[in-house]
């Protein structure tokens, strides 16, 4: 970075303590800073504050330590909060700080411009106004539109901060250029929230295009390898759920909580978008299951690796017991079966693209998709040839775990046939590095199978498993 032509580089927050845990760049404690800018002395380093945590008391105790190290202090502010954060951009200016207000959801403020009226009582305090479009859903001439609508506000220099949703980062960024702003936003990679944000490694060789700057693109391609290895493992970056949430200005967190739990399809997180988009809470309601048939024994058939290793007693299983109701959590393993006669059942939480439908109606010997109860938080999808086949249940009353979850649906359906022993197969649980999400699937899930021991029937697992409280035996 040090190399590179970039004046200011924002290293993370300064922040009172908060409940949880925050890594060191939530906070970027003095040692931090010090070390940062020996690392990079040529360089303006900025840190941010969160307003909705931080007040005129906690100034300095946070902002004196830092001064030998930070130029410039950036506040985060939901225009809601505007004039509540005048004082507290007061105090840190006293301080002797550049400062820079980064107020957010631009999209929104052609329909509430009324903040910007507050502007005045900033001048003199503010070194930048930064317009934030926190959706990733502007387009050009609205970025035209919004800095004639600041100008009209203000003198004070004008900055923009563009999230990627759309892929509209850069040609938002030379808009807001070409429009009079002074100073813009980039992270390397687009490193960032969901979606992320303008890549810097664009910027900077869109910019060298036009003969703006001069730089070395080895040192920008070494640093560029080393972000790639970050975004492997944390995976921002737009793509289609972002794409929606970007272009209807729906926040991007709910659709990260729904990526993470690699629990729902693309075509659920869109239905999700579009039934919020339409302030609705589920789009189908079906008829609820109600079945004659009983069984003694059901397996329900999970996700694991282990049902494919141990693939052919499964079957064998199975073909030696053609009274086994079999209930497949989800589509994944529909069609690895096809040889048994055996009632198939399969659980759904309401959205499955077209193509993982498909392999339902391909299925031989298939009984009935069962749903959880309405309304569904993702919705519901429900092909044509599916829809006489389709039902929900009235309720889900053996465990308060969730109603959204495939494994806690397909357990109500075991109970509900009055088995007196219920086998689960490929309930393998995680390893230790895991996610956040990931982590609250598996209590998710071995609450369920708390609860499921707790009910009047014999519990097993027949592949090894790292969830507790399970009667563990040998499929062979």
């Amino acid at each position: 970075m040090e190399k590179l032509p970039i004046d200011y580089i924002e290293v993370g927050y300064r922040s009172i303590p908060l409940k949880g845990y925050l890594g060191k760049y939530y906070y970027c404690p003095v040692f931090v800073l010090d070390e940062l800018k020996k690392l990079m002395p040529s360089k303006k380093l900025v840190i941010i504050l969160n307003e909705k945590d931080i007040r005129e008391e906690h100034v300095r105790e946070l902002l004196l330590p830092i001064k030998p190290f930070v130029t410039l202090i950036r506040i985060a502010v939901d225009p809601q909060n505007f004039e509540r954060a005048i004082s507290l951009a007061k105090a840190i200016k006293a301080m002797g700080f550049e400062l820079a207000l980064n107020v957010m959801y631009m999209s929104n403020w052609k329909s509430d411009p009324s903040f910007l009226n507050l502007l005045s009582k900033l001048d003199g305090t503010l070194d930048f106004f930064y317009m934030v479009d926190s959706y990733g859903g502007i387009l050009p001439n609205e970025v035209k539109e919004i800095i004639q609508l600041v100008k009209s506000k203000t003198k004070i220099p004008i900055g923009f901060h563009g999230h990627d949703n759309l892929n509209m980062g850069l040609i938002n960024t030379i808009t807001a250029l070409d429009e009079g702003c002074t100073i813009v936003d980039s992270t390397i990679t687009g490193m960032g929230r969901g979606a992320g944000n303008l890549q810097t490694e664009l910027l900077l060789t869109y910019l060298e295009s036009k003969n703006s700057i001069k730089f070395n693109f080895n040192k920008l391609a070494s640093l560029v390898s080393r972000f790639d290895i970050l975004k492997k493992k944390y995976q921002w970056g737009t793509n289609l759920p972002y794409m929606f949430s970007g272009a209807y200005s729906l926040p991007q967190k709910d659709v990260m909580e729904w990526l993470g739990m690699n629990r729902y399809s693309l075509s659920s997180i869109l239905n999700a978008l579009n039934n919020k988009k339409l302030v609705q809470k589920d789009n189908i309601e079906l008829p609820f299951f109600t079945n004659e048939k009983k069984y003694k024994k059901v397996i329900i058939l999970g996700g694991g690796k282990s049902i494919d290793i141990n693939k052919k007693a499964i079957e064998k299983l199975l073909v030696s017991d053609d009274d086994i109701a079999l209930i497949n959590v989800g589509v994944r393993n529909v069609q690895k079966f096809p040889n048994i006669k055996n009632d198939k059942f399969i659980s759904l939480v309401g959205i499955e693209s077209e193509e993982s439908l498909s392999s339902i109606y391909s299925s031989e010997n298939f009984n009935v998709s069962v749903y959880g109860p309405y309304p569904r938080k993702m919705g519901t999808y429900v092909p044509d040839k599916l829809i006489e086949s389709s039902f929900e249940l009235d309720s889900i009353n053996f465990t308060t775990a969730s109603n959204d979850s495939p494994f806690a649906i397909a357990a109500q359906l075991a109970i509900n046939f009055g088995v007196k022993e219920l086998f689960l197969i490929g309930f393998d649980g995680y390893d230790t590095d895991i996610n956040k999400n990931q982590l609250l699937l598996e209590k998710e899930n071995q609450k369920i199978i708390d609860d499921l021991a707790n009910a009047s029937l014999k519990l097993f697992s027949l592949t090894p498993t790292k969830y507790g409280n399970l009667n563990v035996t040998s499929i062979y």
